[in-house]
């Protein structure tokens, strides 16, 4: 299997002493290239964390994670943030926008990281923001956005660099069932255009009915793993 994502014996300790909090306890997970995974479980059984680390946003206390073929330990702080920049794709439950930059340019800030030449640049961002459902929205600030058309702009920034790996946390967290559903099935379609793998972590059903594989976490620990129906049956 050609994995993107390998993690060995993760262990995570945030504290010392009485005051430890073991957020992952001896994580063991391949993700392979062009999966359509979620990940499930109670708040405080790891999922952030798992994500953090994979996104090389935070480092284990013991074991290894390996994105892209790159052991992330032996990485310098300048090749983590090129590995950020050009292989790993986010989007968050809050969205994250910069609030003076319009859709367009919120989308584009990554290409501008990677020095693409400005034409490439528009004609990329232009062609990606009418594939998220927003042409003719380019130039509206987030404060002139719905929460929907928000994460779709957030949506579009993570998919338009081209990343191999697409991070979502709570995606469809702080939008309505409808809006939700509707950005579930642009990710998806995105998913099967691009062959981009995507990693959720969700309290959503309906995010866990769409994927194709869950993962579900429960102290720390992965405790189930499979097609949906199977993990879900089983909770």
């Amino acid at each position: 299997m050609d994995a993107i994502v390998r993690m060995t014996g993760v262990t995570k300790v945030y504290g010392e002493g009485d005051a430890a909090t073991h957020a992952l306890r001896g994580v063991d997970l391949v993700l392979a290239r062009g999966d359509f995974a979620a990940m499930a479980g109670p708040s405080g059984s790891g999922k952030s964390t798992l994500l953090n680390l994979i996104g090389a946003l935070d480092h284990p206390t013991a074991g290894t994670v390996e994105v892209d073929g790159r052991d992330l330990a032996t990485l310098t702080g300048s090749q983590l943030s090129r590995l950020r920049r050009d292989r790993i794709g986010f989007v968050f439950q809050s969205f994250n926008l910069v609030p003076v930059l319009t859709a367009f340019e919120n989308a584009e800030y990554v290409l501008v990281l990677q020095g693409v030449p400005a034409r490439e640049r528009r004609q990329r961002v232009r062609a990606m923001l009418a594939d998220v459902g927003l042409g003719g929205l380019e130039h509206r600030f987030p404060r002139e956005l719905s929460g929907g058309q928000q994460q779709r702009v957030a949506i579009a920034r993570a998919i338009v660099a081209e990343p191999a790996l697409v991070l979502a946390d709570e995606p469809t967290a702080n939008v309505d069932s409808a809006t939700g559903a509707a950005l579930l099935e642009l990710m998806h379609g995105l998913h099967e255009s691009k062959r981009t793998t995507f990693l959720f972590s969700t309290h959503d059903r309906a995010v866990m009915e769409r994927a194709e594989r869950l993962i579900r976490l429960h102290d720390g620990r992965v405790v189930a793993d499979g097609p949906p129906q199977d993990v879900l049956d089983g909770s």
